[in-house]
């Protein structure tokens, strides 16, 4: 089998480096054609665990391979998915369909022979039909079918997810399409992979109800533990608490400064505007929006509090800046919200990021970067954590504390334990929990 992935970027590389690890032949599209030769070169647009050695070892099996020519992709392919971007309309909050839309219509230029369509990409309800209309008016109908297909991988362990995923979703009419996706999904299915059927519509839904879902799960822990902190509650108990019920479980349930990244954000915004649209308004959903977006600026305040109320003139050693650990990702994370915030108080901001720095550094200025953790943290009069990458977990705490003006932690991913910190000697803030403060424990 042979398929052709229209967009390389996080969805369309890591799932085209995958498919051609189950032995299909795949060729990645891009426009870019800078991206395209860096892929050639061997480098990755985008950190990804595993995905440079993946993406190599096929490139030399030759299953996989790069080019900006989508006609000749398409030319011959029995599937062609569609992974391009669809980013947040400026304005309306809707998501932007024009890079679908223009990709379908090339894609109905091009095809030779029955082809499969595939939405890979993150769209709303309609665009599958929507994308087959447009098809429609250059092919005839029997030369092709579309369907849904959407990805459930998470940023940092997205080749896990596509390789053992919980569910393969497929949304068609066509007998003939499922049959197809059937036999690209086989080392899947022979794994024992559910894989669910059903309506175009109902696949779009589904990735948006996913997403929307486990962005109110964060919102809901982290309204709790706001809560938690006025009552003297330690949110990561009550966190443990509810996820042992098995009707609840224990999955983003991480109180800290709300979620950001290229999914959780767009996603949430678009399910909305479509819901309204359709005359059926999801209100929790716009009350999550509503909650996550004043949660940032909530973390700054709670820094700015650790600091006795005031930042002006003090420095700041901030560590991570990505949404999460194990990317690159700067797309509306925490820190884009909580840094400028500090910086207006009148901060001077040190920061470190293991693997976001190139990114941060076109989205943040007047920072600070520095080469290490440790160098944050020369004379700076606090130490605040914001993203929970691994290398953060297990500070020399000693050294830590030479290096600050003041012992003064913030961590607004509770990656510490208090009795711990209170031992190295440290004021420690944290998120849904009771701050401790050294001088009140000697």
């Amino acid at each position: 089998m042979r398929i052709a992935m229209i967009g390389t970027g996080y969805v369309g590389l890591v799932s085209g480096a995958c498919f051609s690890e189950f032995g299909t032949d795949v060729v990645c599209v891009d426009k870019d054609a800078g991206k395209i030769e860096r892929l050639l070169d061997g480098i990755m647009p985008i950190y990804e665990p595993g995905l440079d050695t993946l993406v190599a070892k096929n490139v030399g099996a030759g299953r996989l391979s790069f080019t900006t020519d989508l006609a000749e992709a398409v030319k011959g392919a029995d599937v062609v998915f569609i992974a391009v971007g669809t980013p947040t309309q400026e304005g309306d909050g809707h998501a932007d369909l024009s890079y679908v839309y223009a990709a379908a219509a090339e894609i109905g230029h091009a095809i030779d022979d029955y082809t499969v369509v595939v939405t890979k990409s993150t769209v709303p309800v309609g665009t599958g039909r929507e994308v087959h209309r447009i098809i429609s008016e250059i092919r005839d109908a029997d030369a092709f079918d579309v369907a849904s297909n959407p990805e459930f991988l998470r940023e940092g362990s997205a080749i896990e997810d596509f390789m053992r995923p919980d569910r393969v979703v497929i949304g068609t009419d066509s007998d003939r399409a499922s049959e197809v996706l059937k036999q690209l999904y086989r080392p899947l299915f022979l794994m024992e992979t559910p894989i669910l059927y059903t309506k175009i519509e109902t696949a779009e839904l589904i990735k948006y109800a996913a997403n929307t879902f486990l962005a109110a799960k964060i919102t809901f822990i982290n309204e709790v533990a706001n809560l938690c902190e006025k009552v003297g509650a330690n949110v990561q108990e009550v966190a443990r608490g509810i996820g042992l019920d098995g009707r609840i479980g224990s999955k983003f349930l991480h109180a800290g400064p709300g979620y950001g990244g290229s999914c959780f954000p767009k996603d949430t915004l678009a399910l909305v505007q479509t819901a309204r649209d359709y005359d059926a308004p999801l209100h929790i959903i716009e009350a999550v929006v509503k909650v996550n977006e004043d949660r940032k600026g909530q973390m700054a305040d709670k820094i700015i509090a650790g600091c006795g109320g005031s930042v002006d003139g003090k420095t700041i050693a901030v560590l991570g800046l990505t949404f999460k650990p194990n990317t690159d990702d700067m797309r509306d994370s925490p820190s884009l919200a909580i840094v400028p915030a500090l910086q207006k108080a009148g901060a001077t901001v040190r920061a470190f990021d293991p693997q976001g720095m190139k990114e941060a550094e076109e989205m943040l200025p007047n920072v600070v970067f520095c080469g290490d953790a440790y160098e944050t943290m020369e004379g700076a009069d606090a130490l605040a954590i914001v993203t929970e990458w691994n290398e953060f977990r297990l500070l020399d705490l000693e050294r830590v504390k030479g290096l600050l003006s003041a012992p003064l932690m913030i961590d607004l991913r509770n990656i510490y334990k208090p009795d711990e910190i209170i031992k190295a000697g440290f004021d420690y803030y944290s998120v849904g929990r009771e701050p401790v403060l050294a001088a009140a424990s000697a």
